[in-house]
This record gives C-alpha cells, sequence and structure tokens, in this order.
C-alpha cells in the first residue's frame, strides 16, 4: 500500500466535476457553430414576390364588409371611459 504525501492533489483531469462544468459551454458553443452552419446554408426565401401588393388587398377585403375593424384609439378609449364601442358607434371610413 502506498501512503499518500499529504498535500498531493490529483491533476487537474482527473476530477469528474470539472469535465461537467466544461462540459456545459463546450456543448453550447458546438450548438451554436451548427446553428450558424445550418443559418448559413438555408437562406430565408421571401414568402412571396409581391407581399405589398398583397398587402393592400387584404386591407381592401377587411374594409369591404361595412364596419371596420375597432381601431386602437377606440380600444384605448374603451379602457379609459368604459364605453364599449358598437358597429354603430365605430369610425367608418
Amino acid at each position: 500500500m502506498k501512503n499518500k504525501v499529504p498535500g498531493h492533489a490529483l491533476s487537474w483531469w482527473k476530477y469528474g466535476y470539472l469535465w461537467l462544468v466544461i462540459a456545459g459551454p463546450v456543448v453550447v458553443v458546438i450548438a451554436s457553430f451548427v446553428t450558424l452552419f445550418i443559418a448559413l446554408m438555408t437562406p430565408d426565401p421571401l414568402v412571396v414576390d409581391d407581399y405589398y401588393r398583397q398587402g393592400i388587398e387584404i386591407n381592401k377585403t377587411l374594409d369591404r364588409g361595412g364596419v371596420r375593424l375597432v381601431p386602437a384609439v377606440d380600444a384605448r378609449n374603451h379602457a379609459a371611459t368604459g364605453t364599449v364601442p358598437t358597429a354603430k358607434t365605430a369610425r367608418q371610413p
């Protein structure tokens, strides 16, 4: 049997908790490089090329119903006054 010399410590790589502490940041760094690789290799395509025209068409469709959606100003006033705007009292275009 060997007698251990007092004050003699094990080498740093022989401590299991040290590897546990190092493993977390290493996994995060590897995952970030994988994410970067995926982001660079697969660019985000546009959903449609004429997105502006389609947005205008959606706004025209929403206004055709005769009753506009309640604007944010009316919603804010509702919160301040406590009155609920109805279809008759909602502002028309």
